[in-house]
This record gives structure tokens, C-alpha cells and sequence, in this order.
């Protein structure tokens, strides 16, 4: 059997929606947070200190694993409540 290792699911769905309350802010959070890790590791050395770095030690290569962490470590928290988004999505859909 493979050894258990980080990947998409290390950190658990579960825990990672004890953060964000859905899978909709989810997968929206971590996206949003994997581009701007991929940004900033395409510009390290350039001298632009607006990027945000990576907020946990990590030993994961790709930027979605390392904002699952993030969101798991507490490190990146959403700023709309999962409920709002809700309300939101079933507005759209009448």
C-alpha cells in the first residue's frame, strides 16, 4: 500500500469545511490563494513585497496543496460568510 502522504486529501474535505462552512467558498478560497502563492514564487527575487508568502511550512510543491494547508492551519480565512454565499447562489438561480 502507498504511504500516506500530503495531497489533495491531507488535509481532510472535512476539515477544511469546518473552516469555510461550504464546499462552494472552498474550492473559491483555495483557488484565489494558489494563484496568488503561484504569483508570488514567479516573482520571488524581483523585489515585490505586496505578494503574500506562504503562511505555513510546507514541504508540498503545488500551490493548491499548500492553500489547502493554510485554510486547515487557520492561516486563510474567508471574508463572506457561507451562508450569505448561499442566499447569494439561490438568488441567481430564481
Amino acid at each position: 500500500m502507498a504511504e500516506a502522504g500530503r495531497s489533495l486529501l491531507n488535509p481532510p474535505i472535512e476539515e477544511l469545511l469546518e473552516h469555510t462552512g461550504s464546499k462552494f467558498v472552498l474550492i473559491t478560497l483555495a483557488a484565489r490563494r494558489a494563484r496568488q502563492i503561484n504569483d508570488y514564487r514567479t516573482h520571488l527575487g524581483e523585489g515585490l513585497g505586496a505578494m503574500i508568502p506562504p503562511q505555513v511550512e510546507s514541504d508540498v510543491a503545488k500551490p493548491l496543496s499548500l492553500a489547502f494547508e493554510e485554510i486547515a492551519a487557520g492561516m486563510i480565512v474567508p471574508d463572506v460568510v457561507a451562508e450569505d454565499v448561499t442566499e447569494l447562489v439561490e438568488d441567481e438561480a430564481e
